[in-house]
């Protein structure tokens, strides 16, 4: 797991960096207007980072849903969206006038939890218990080591 979580983190970073260096190319490519070019350069570092924790907090997710915690991860991610994500977004956003890259932080926000949730989720099972609960019967509760 920890083997994929490096991968997928070296992906992202290779995928930042392509659009960190091209992100003038990547809006032409849609759009020619020098306005909405702008405005999506403006957006580049914020899009930057959630990359970063979307490719981990997938390989997460697919932990847990591989480890039949699919209520688990569905609890993270409702703590995390709509009672961290969302509140920050619509305060950044409306309160202090972020607008969109308020909308975006509070987004940022909320995947970071969700990571950061899923990862300490991941940390405090006992692998050995969870191997021995896949061969047998026993339904000894195996998280929280």
């Amino acid at each position: 797991m920890f083997v994929t979580l490096k991968l997928s983190v070296l992906l992202a970073i290779a995928v930042d960096l392509a659009l960190f260096l091209g992100h003038n190319v990547w809006a032409s490519l849609f759009s020619d207007s020098a306005e909405i070019i702008n405005k999506f350069a403006s957006m580049t570092p914020l899009l930057l980072i959630s990359f970063v924790f979307d490719f981990i907090q997938g390989i997460l997710s697919g932990v847990t849903r591989g480890c039949g915690w699919q209520h688990l991860a569905m609890c993270i991610n409702l703590a995390t969206f709509y009672f961290i994500g969302m509140p920050i977004a619509g305060l950044l956003a409306f309160t202090f006038n972020l607008h969109s890259q308020g909308l975006w932080l509070g987004l940022i926000c909320g995947l970071a939890c969700q990571s950061s949730g899923l990862f300490l989720l991941t940390l405090m099972t006992r692998w050995g218990k969870v191997a021995e609960v896949s061969t047998n019967s026993n339904r000894e509760n195996v998280l929280l080591a």
